[in-house]
């Protein structure tokens, strides 16, 4: 069994992300509306009926915008630390949706496995993701102010991921953002450049991992062909996806390299019989 996963939306204006198998899967972020979900899902031939949980990363706004709505209408578990609970003041969730979750410990719904761990951003009690199913790692490390040993140790393990390229420095230091605005996003606790998340893919990607999403660029310091060109020189067989703010991404399908290898085998061996029984 591998995993099914897409982009449903990407950047400050709603982030939300779908990783999934033919049984059940997982919402990572609920920043879209309710609405917009449901329409991006069912234009990509999705099931909100497989959804079997959101896990909240933190408790900004772009994360959260549509999770009041979505959760009660569809009676959706939401998997959220207390201090970030604590720190979305206006959100009002059905009192038995919400569920704490602890760092490093798995959350298991039927063949997928949820792993929470901490991040640096400037948040109450941020959280990245790892969704396994029977060995098919994906990766969700967005708004990450570093690539810190957590973020390295698990983005080695991962077949894909969905990592922050926020910000092309150069077009960060000619805006017009104020200072205090720049300190903050290149401070250690805001988000990874594109070649902080550069460096991170080129000296720690594992030879088995198969697509890249570029996630969470900035509408005004950062350009999707500018980054996929960046990663795409050293992308070494790696299928590079720039995850949009304005619309989802296809839905890929990750599978572990023995399946695909062995699915070669299944080909390579049909394709020679056929031959063979022509002469």
């Amino acid at each position: 069994m591998s995993l099914f996963i897409t982009s449903l939306n990407s950047g400050s204006n709603g982030n939300c992300y779908y990783i999934g198998n033919e049984n059940e899967a997982v919402l990572i972020d609920a920043g879209i509306s309710c609405k917009e979900t449901e329409v991006r899902m069912k234009r990509l031939g999705l099931s909100i009926d497989k959804v079997k949980a959101v896990f909240i990363s933190h408790e900004h706004t772009d994360h959260i915008k549509g999770l009041e709505t979505l959760s009660k209408k569809y009676q959706l578990p939401v998997y959220i630390t207390e201090k970030t609970l604590g720190n979305c003041r206006s959100l009002k969730l059905e009192k038995h949706l919400p569920i704490s979750f602890k760092a490093y410990e798995n959350v298991i719904f039927g063949s997928l496995s949820i792993t929470p761990f901490p991040k640096f951003h400037d948040a109450a009690d941020p959280y990245s993701f790892i969704v396994d199913c029977n060995k098919v790692k994906a990766g969700i490390f967005t708004d990450i102010g570093s690539a810190c040993k957590h973020v390295i140790q698990y983005f080695k393990q991962c077949h894909a991921v969905f990592l922050e390229a926020n910000y092309d420095e150069v077009m960060l230091n000619a805006g017009n953002y104020p200072y205090h605005l720049k300190k903050r996003i290149t401070g250690g606790f805001g988000h990874l450049s594109n070649n902080e998340a550069l460096q991170l893919f080129i000296k720690h990607k594992p030879v088995f991992m198969s697509h890249l999403f570029l996630s969470h660029l900035s509408k005004n310091n950062n350009c999707p062909e500018l980054v996929k060109d960046l990663f795409s020189a050293y992308a070494d067989g790696v299928k590079i996806i720039v995850a949009s703010r304005y619309e989802e991404t296809e839905v890929y399908h990750i599978q572990h390299p023995d399946k695909l290898r062995n699915n070669r085998r299944t080909v390579a061996t049909a394709s020679h019989q056929l031959s063979f029984s022509f002469y």
